[in-house]
């Protein structure tokens, strides 16, 4: 069983809009409404690659209450903890004619510290059965940077593998804590070593230098593949696997799609390489479905065997 926490959840409603233009009124083709927030997108893609797992976290008012049904309908496992304030709504417009994405994501709920105390008790029961904990996403109002790092330090001591995907101060602070596995993306990752990356080689500094803050695997997810250092036993690789070209309906949610297949192969006893090559198949796959989290494991199968891994040298200054 894999755990996840989502801190900020949210209802994520996605709107199909041909040919939308800024300060145009328009009429959506389609519209999606699904739980959100990056642990509950891992926790959908766990559940569809048939994979065993609880999601938690954090949920207020009529906006958490639909959080919880959505999961409940989709028929993953949750038991997230109530808070008073209310949970956050994010809309998203996908043009298909122009291939573009807009988000708007609102700041979501204060949380007070004994509704956290409540969450931290939570989470050592849950993490007692699990094989890992995922943590995944933005903090809300009220919680530290460091909350994460904490966490995991303390999951680390009781054994448990922990797995972070987050951006900033509380993805710095949480890397520092040595989790089992980051999975930040290109923008992230650029944020947390200070430079830009353009070509491989700084891709392999990049992927080095997180190693060194204390991650003991690292996925860099980009749309065009993923550039991976795996440990396996006492060796380090460093990867990058090119994924299949594809139209991409939509490529949101395609990140925590990657990371949830990653996991499932490495947790089923896949080499490093084959979990990677099937963590980007499925993470291409995602991009053909619209909604976060959404994939078809048949299309990912189809996938995998066009997922090119190419093997890096560690660069030396």
């Amino acid at each position: 069983m894999i755990v996840t926490v989502t801190m900020n959840a949210a209802i994520d409603r996605t709107l199909t809009v041909p040919s939308f233009q800024v300060g145009h009124r328009h009429r959506a083709s389609q519209g999606l409404t699904l739980a959100g927030g990056k642990g509950i997108n891992v926790a959908r893609a766990l559940k569809l690659l048939n994979y065993p797992v609880v999601a938690t976290g954090l949920a207020g008012g009529g906006t958490g209450t639909r959080v919880v049904e959505e999961l409940t309908a989709e028929a993953i496992l949750n038991d997230f903890v109530r808070i008073g304030d209310e949970s956050r709504t994010s809309t998203a417009v996908v043009d298909p004619t122009g291939n573009t994405y807009t988000e708007i994501n609102e700041w979501g709920p204060h949380v007070e510290p004994e509704e956290l105390d409540i969450l931290l008790e939570k989470l050592h029961y849950l993490s007692r059965g699990a094989d890992a904990v995922v943590f995944a996403g933005s903090l809300p109002r009220g919680v530290g940077a460091g909350l994460y790092g904490e966490a995991i330090r303390d999951l680390n001591r009781r054994g448990v593998r922990c797995v972070l995907d987050s951006e900033g101060e509380p993805l710095r602070l949480g890397v520092e804590a040595e989790p089992f596995l980051v999975s930040p993306n290109q923008q992230e990752t650029e944020a947390l070593v200070g430079q830009e990356l353009s070509d491989q080689d700084e891709f392999v500094m990049a992927l080095d230098t997180v190693a060194e803050l204390g991650a003991r695997n690292v996925l860099v997810s980009q749309e065009t593949g993923c550039y991976a250092l795996l440990r396996e036993q006492r060796r380090a690789e460093r990867l990058y696997a090119a994924a299949p070209r594809v139209e991409p309906v939509s490529v949101v949610g395609a990140g925590d799609v990657l990371l949830a297949a990653f996991l499932t192969g490495r947790l089923e006893g896949r080499p490093s390489e084959d979990a990677l090559r099937l963590a980007v198949a499925a993470a291409t796959a995602s991009t053909l479905a619209v909604g976060a989290g959404k994939l078809d494991p048949r299309e990912a199968g189809r996938l995998v065997n066009h997922v090119h891994i190419e093997e890096l040298e560690p660069v030396h200054t």
